[in-house]
């Protein structure tokens, strides 16, 4: 039996899941920069302690990459404390603001100018900003058609079968979607969305695949394989 092709596949999961759970309107953020912090403060938490540190920036009139790098660290780690592990994220939150003055001086509209690519780099090389956080600002903060690859994206891929032949590192996983999918930020936007709502509320470490709209395209499933956990990646 022929294989289905992973663009085809890949497209199948897209709709269903968008047929299944409806749009998700991601990512919350008034401006910008608010999604490129958040980006930041998001980082091993829930979205919710993410949110509670951005308020407290917003209400001390500190939600700024100007203010943001005049601040002490301890007073900007006491403002987004909510977010947990706050002064390394103090510190992490400085070097965007440092890289935003450097790049555009704070002008975030200036950086449409710049090739993702290039963005892409330049961000790599700010501290505290790694592959999946730098995606985040790519594609949620500046538009750009670059998908955002997580535990919970691959865990789902896993499940489904859907593996890179190159590996199992981020960029394998990157690549993958990037290469079966049409490049667009919007539609990425959403399938990420999309996937992250899948896997809390149905392809869970335990999966509940009984609640599952892709079971009948899941392997692991299917085969009973999703009544334990499976390795993450």
């Amino acid at each position: 039996m022929q294989t289905e092709p992973t663009n085809r596949r890949l497209n199948g999961i897209y709709r269903k899941l968008s047929e299944h759970f409806g749009p998700q309107y991601w990512w919350p953020g008034e401006t910008p920069f608010e999604i490129m912090a958040g980006a930041v403060l998001t980082q091993s938490t829930a979205w919710h302690n993410a949110a509670k540190a951005i308020s407290n920036l917003k209400d001390a009139g500190s939600l700024n990459p100007a203010v943001i790098r005049r601040l002490p660290v301890v007073k900007l780690a006491g403002l987004i404390r909510p977010c947990g592990y706050f002064n390394t994220k103090a510190r992490k939150l400085q070097a965007l603001a440092i890289w935003l003055g450097q790049m555009c001086g704070d002008n975030i509209s200036l950086l449409s100018d710049v090739s993702t690519a290039v963005l892409r780099h330049s961000l790599l090389d700010v501290y505290g900003v790694g592959p999946e956080t730098a995606d985040s600002i790519l594609l949620y903060g500046l538009r750009r058609p670059v998908f955002v690859i997580d535990a919970y994206t691959r865990r789902i891929a896993a499940r489904l079968g859907i593996i890179p032949s190159s590996g199992r590192g981020y960029d394998d996983y990157q690549r993958l979607f990037t290469a079966n999918t049409e490049p667009d930020a919007a539609m990425y936007n959403e399938f990420h969305a999309l996937l992250v709502k899948q896997a809390k509320s149905a392809c869970r470490k335990v999966p509940r695949c009984c609640q599952c709209c892709l079971l009948n395209g899941c392997p692991t499933g299917k085969t009973g394989g999703g009544k334990e956990p499976v390795h993450e990646p």
